[in-house]
């Protein structure tokens, strides 16, 4: 499955990381109007999601033999990233604190568990990604039935479905 080449993206991933947690030191220094306020412990969270993220591109890189593969994965490592951060910092419902954002923990689950079974194969990947699709919508549903949230929220939040149906049409590409 792995390719043995090199990862050319390496510098750009990993520097893109550092300058991501490096913008709100830059805020708070020189825009305190701004009201970028973060702790240590913000730092080192922040610090643990974008090591963790590029940690998982390494990984997919590694593993994939074509383009669309690292790709598909590089996708859904982005769209994993990006739903942590959007319930950490604000919440993807309601406020960071709302219940309902729990569901995307099921979410990030049907995304790792079907990555698991399916042993990172390209095939397997896309049915995995196309799971994390339905269950990103699911969530949303289960949203809109409860109550209490805006159709802008809704709306937005089935838009993170697009990032898993994109991935994992990459990985069926990469199957072919």
């Amino acid at each position: 499955m792995g390719s043995g080449r090199g990862n050319g993206l390496r510098p750009f991933v990993w520097g893109g990381a550092a300058g991501l947690l490096l913008l709100p030191v830059a805020a708070m220094r020189f825009f305190p109007e701004a009201g970028v306020d973060w702790s240590g412990a913000d730092f080192a969270v922040m610090g643990a999601l974008l090591a963790a993220a590029c940690g998982l591109y390494e990984l997919g890189a590694w593993l994939g033999a074509t383009r669309a593969y690292r790709a598909g994965f590089g996708l859904a490592v982005l769209a994993g990233f990006l739903t942590v951060w959007a319930n950490l910092a604000v919440g993807m419902l309601g406020d960071e604190g709302n219940p309902a954002n729990l569901l995307f923990l099921g979410v990030l689950a049907v995304a790792a568990l079907g990555s698991l079974l399916a042993r990172f194969r390209p095939a397997g990947m896309a049915k995995a990604m196309f799971a994390t699709a339905a269950a990103q919508l699911a969530a949303v549903g289960i949203a809109l039935a409860t109550g209490g949230f805006e159709a802008r929220e809704l709306a937005l939040t089935a838009c993170f479905a697009l990032p898993w149906l994109l991935a994992g049409w990459l990985f069926r590409s990469a199957a072919r």
